[in-house]
């Protein structure tokens, strides 16, 4: 296998690591997408980042019209920005849109898991499967194709309706129940 490779972060920290207002909008961010910590929130703006990065490089001339087209079909692949779409077009894509095409998102959009979660939960124990083949990492990132394949990999009994049904209240003549006659309730009375 060979010797592996130095292990490298694969996000940037914030410049501004303090600012109550940053701090704010990323935990309700990471409340929203069921994210672990907040790594996975800043793996995604370095992605949006670096997407950013090589469209200038394309719009500046530094690199070929070529690259700024893999760039486009990488995007459109992912279904990031629509068909048709210019180099323009892909400046404006934000840390959100990379976060609802993890497979953890999709998963709660497309009901299988009742909050994004137990959505995560669901797919880091092996139980959902993408065109049959088992998914364990919460952060995989879903093609435009594979997105009608999900499914359950294995059967799973998520009653979605347990919590929702009210226990039914006994009946007057259940509730009033007398003890059958015995010695010691014919010696008390």
């Amino acid at each position: 296998m060979g010797d592996p490779k130095r292990i490298r972060r694969k996000f940037d920290k914030t410049k501004a690591m303090w600012s109550k207002e940053r701090i704010e909008s990323e935990h309700a961010l990471k409340e929203k997408y069921g994210l672990k910590n907040l790594r996975e929130l800043w793996t995604a703006g370095t992605e949006v980042s670096r997407i950013r990065r090589n469209v200038r490089k394309v719009l500046s001339g530094a690199s070929t019209e070529k690259e700024g087209k893999e760039i486009t079909e990488r995007l459109i692949r992912y279904n990031l920005v629509k068909h048709g779409a210019t180099l323009d077009d892909l400046l404006g894509v934000t840390q959100e849109a990379i976060l609802e095409r993890r497979l953890q998102s999709i998963v709660f959009k497309k009901g299988l898991g009742r909050t994004a979660k137990q959505s995560r939960q669901l797919i880091s124990h092996g139980f959902i499967s993408i065109n049959g083949r088992q998914v364990k990492s919460p952060g995989y990132m879903v093609t435009a194709s594979e997105e009608p394949h999900i499914n359950y990999y294995k059967p799973i009994d998520l009653d979605f309706n347990k919590d929702d049904k009210a226990v039914p209240a006994p009946k007057a003549a259940e509730t009033v129940k007398t003890a059958p006659e015995t010695r010691e309730n014919k010696e008390g009375a």
